[in-house]
C-alpha cells in the first residue's frame, strides 16, 4: 500500500465514550497494534498472535468494527475473512466534553499508558540480549517545554508528517529497509502545574 492510499485512512478521532470504553480494553488494543503492526490478519491469525482463542479474538474485532476502529479486508478466497485497522492513528479531546466523555477518555490513557509500561518492562528485560545499535535506541527519555497551546498542537502535527511514511510500510513490505523491525512509539504530553517561581 502506497503512502497515498495510508493518508486516505485519517486521523480517526473518537469523541463517543462508549467507543473510548470499548478501546479501553487490553485485548482489543493488543488486537488494534496487531493489526496496525502486522496489516490485514483473519481472527485465527491474530488469536495466535495474541495468545486468546479465536472466538474471543473474533468477538473484540467485532466490538473494534463496531466503532469503526477495524473493517472487513479483502479477502483472498471465500473461506477467510481478514481484518484491517481504519485508520493511521486514533485521538480524541476534551475540549467541550462532558464528563462522562472525560472519564472514558481518562480510562483509555490510562490503559494506554499501563500497556506501553508492561512492554518499556519487558523490553528491559531483554535489552542486554539486543545488538548495540537497538540497545541505544531503545528507552525513554524526558524533554521539558515551555509552549502554547497551539505550538504544541503544530508539534503534534509536524511529529505525524514525519511518521507517516514510516507508518506506510505497515502495508508494504517491501518499503522496509534491511534491519527494520516494528517499534511502538508513545507520546505522553503532560501540561505541568507551574511552579509559582514566575513559571
Amino acid at each position: 500500500m502506497s503512502l497515498e492510499s495510508w493518508r486516505e485512512r485519517p486521523r480517526q478521532v473518537l469523541d463517543d465514550p462508549a467507543a473510548l470504553r470499548a478501546f479501553a480494553h487490553p485485548v482489543r488494543l493488543a488486537l488494534h497494534e496487531l493489526l496496525m503492526r502486522a496489516g490485514a490478519m483473519t481472527a485465527a491469525d491474530a488469536a495466535r498472535e495474541v495468545g486468546v482463542s479465536q472466538a474471543l479474538a473474533s468477538y473484540h474485532l467485532r466490538q473494534l468494527a463496531r466503532y469503526g476502529l477495524v473493517e472487513q479486508a479483502e479477502a483472498r478466497d471465500e473461506r477467510e475473512r481478514p481484518w484491517k485497522a481504519t485508520s493511521l492513528t486514533q485521538s480524541w479531546s476534551d475540549t467541550g466534553a462532558n464528563p462522562e466523555t472525560s472519564a472514558a477518555r481518562g480510562l483509555l490513557e490510562q490503559v494506554m499508558a499501563e500497556r506501553a509500561l508492561g512492554r518499556l518492562a519487558e523490553w528491559q528485560e531483554r535489552r542486554a540480549d539486543e545488538p548495540d545499535a537497538w540497545r541505544n535506541a531503545g528507552g525513554i527519555g524526558n524533554s521539558y517545554l515551555y509552549v502554547t497551546p497551539e505550538e504544541l498542537a503544530a508539534l503534534d502535527d509536524a511529529v505525524g508528517r514525519l511518521l507517516e511514511p514510516l507508518m506506510a510500510r505497515i502495508a508494504d513490505p517491501s518499503e522496509r529497509p534491511e534491519g527494520a523491525r516494528p517499534v511502538l512509539l508513545t507520546t505522553l504530553t503532560i501540561p505541568l502545574r507551574t511552579t509559582g517561581t514566575g513559571d
